[in-house]
């Protein structure tokens, strides 16, 4: 299946790269800056990827986030993403193998345009990318909504049946089952997966490329 594919749509945070401790200590200095305690490691992690909260509510409890967040997350983001993100073992490998066949590759992801930018800039992977889709593309606040995968398809001119979406959370799986894209679940990013996940890049090279 997944090789035959003429358009490879990967999530950012936690698929790609590992951005747990920037995320975590942005959204601090956010409730920082609003003058709210901080909240622990663990109870953030649970939220990145949980589709059923309400984020602002989650991580700030203001019904929705205004300019200013997203100002405070970014500066924070831009002055220590060099510190605490870096690429997955194993991503450049899987990311130069695709590159080198006649397939096209895109980003999906809910974080900030901004930021988005800088961490895949300084992990060394944003040349590869043909299409980049961020939450500040959309209309609604991203995924598990599939107008993300929808956009990409329409601006690459591909079908969904010769595309597939690689992600780490439920909500990038919804996104796809309702973009009728196929989808695959890798297992070292933020969430609790179900049951066949892929464990490993090694493990998702196979069955990509090898």
């Amino acid at each position: 299946m997944p090789k035959n594919k003429s358009l490879y749509i990967f999530d950012m945070d936690g698929t790609l790269i590992d951005s747990s401790q920037a995320i975590i200590h942005a959204i601090n200095f956010v409730r920082d800056n609003m003058a709210l305690t901080p909240l622990e490691n663990s109870y953030i992690l649970e939220g990145i990827n949980n589709e059923r909260i309400n984020p602002a509510q989650y991580f700030y409890g203001i019904e929705r986030f205004e300019p200013i967040h997203e100002e405070w997350f970014a500066h924070y983001y831009s002055t220590h993403h060099d510190k605490e993100i870096a690429l997955y073992e194993g991503i450049g490998d899987i990311l130069e193998a695709l590159k080198s066949k006649d397939v096209q590759l895109a980003i999906a992801t809910n974080a900030y345009r901004t930021t988005a930018i800088e961490s895949l800039k300084h992990t060394g992977i944003y040349e590869f990318f043909d299409a980049i889709v961020t939450s500040d593309d959309v209309n609604k606040v991203g995924k598990p909504h599939p107008d993300m995968l929808l956009r990409l398809l329409e601006r690459l001119s591909i079908l969904p049946n010769a595309s597939i979406f690689i992600g780490d959370s439920h909500k990038d799986r919804v996104a796809a089952q309702k973009a009728s894209i196929d989808f695959l679940m890798v297992n070292w990013g933020f969430s609790n997966h179900d049951e066949g996940a892929i464990e490993t890049p090694t493990k998702l090279y196979e069955i990509l490329i090898a």
